[in-house]
């Protein structure tokens, strides 16, 4: 199901003292209408259904309520951007089971409405299930505004995991599996870049289907920070190569001790001092259509470590994206 904004989410601190200099985003940030035409639409998929058939820690569906609480206090920095509440999709089960699917297929829809008029949609997620969803999104979009052109879709994903997996039920383990499946019924090429897959929390299977399917990665113990330039490289190279990003950062690429909260907390993981220039990049190549985060999971978090920092790097993203600037996401 769909649900309008809920503007209320958006409290904090108010510096009035200190006047314009002193807003924070809870003092911007407006509901989605009819004249909204520039900047920022965030959405939330309050969803850890595709989790649970993971097998995984469940709480991911209270992951979007969460990261806006955490960013309502973030402060303007750049007032030129302009900063949306577009709602929320809400996974809601049902008598057949599909839930998930029908949470999916209606995220998508919100997605391509959002990129026609424009705007950069940055999903709040929820399970990584969200990804068939948001890359369904800018295929429907893409489909439409260039039916005679088989677009060139870069899926940038920061993440431990491949999410790969064969299953007979969609699951935050299969969305790339499902995505390639997609690609392949489509003519598209699948193009897919993992940075910070974890050797310890990959099947020998999941690293072969990624070889077959042309993915390229990166391993978390090949990221650390004296690696640095050769993982920008990689992306660098990555995106040379497409002409539209969707870029999804699931939690659990970083190391426990900074992002708890999460389904499957990294043994290893990959540092924030590496993760932030890679985020960087994608911001910086002109070619974002679309993000989102995946996997916070507040009933595990400590001291709202994981979603402090989640906030942290959708703040960097927004301020980075050229969202102010809306030739930036014009196919």
């Amino acid at each position: 199901m769909r649900y309008a904004p809920d503007m209320a989410r958006w409290h904090g601190r108010s510096d009035t003292e200190e006047g314009l200099l002193g807003r924070r985003w809870h003092e911007v940030i407006q509901p989605l209408n009819a004249d909204t035409a520039t900047g920022v639409a965030f959405v939330g998929f309050a969803s850890d259904a595709g989790v649970a058939r993971n097998h995984g820690r469940i709480g991911a569906r209270n992951g979007p309520a969460t990261l806006r609480a955490m960013l309502s206090n973030m402060p303007v920095r750049h007032a030129a951007i302009s900063m949306t509440d577009a709602g929320d999709v809400i996974c809601e089960p049902d008598d057949n089971g599909d839930g998930l699917e029908a949470a999916q297929n209606e995220l998508s829809t919100a997605l391509a409405e959002l990129l026609q008029r424009q705007l950069l949609p940055i999903v709040l997620g929820g399970g990584h299930e969200m990804a068939f969803g948001s890359f369904g999104g800018l295929a429907r979009f893409l489909a439409q505004h260039e039916p005679d052109t088989v677009p060139r879709i870069g899926i940038v994903n920061l993440d431990a995991h491949f999410d790969l997996r064969q299953g007979d039920q969609a699951s935050s383990g299969t969305p790339f599996r499902q995505i390639a499946e997609d690609c392949q019924a489509r003519g598209w090429p699948f193009n897919y870049c993992c940075l910070g897959v974890s050797a310890f929390s990959n099947t020998e299977a999941l690293f072969d289907r990624a070889s077959k399917l042309g993915v390229r990665w990166r391993l978390d113990d090949e990221m650390d920070l004296t690696q640095r330039e050769a993982s920008l490289d990689t992306l660098r190279d990555f995106l040379a190569g497409v002409d539209h990003v969707y870029f999804t950062i699931c939690l659990d690429v970083l190391p426990a001790a900074i992002a708890p909260g999460v389904s499957a907390p990294a043994a290893r993981g990959v540092g924030l001092e590496v993760i932030e220039p890679l985020l960087d990049l994608v911001s910086a190549s002109g070619k974002l259509r679309l993000a989102d985060v995946a996997e916070l999971n507040p009933a595990h978090d400590i001291d709202n470590r994981t979603a402090r920092v989640a906030a942290r790097l959708i703040a960097r993203l927004v301020e980075r994206s050229g969202a102010a600037d809306d030739s930036s996401k014009t196919p």
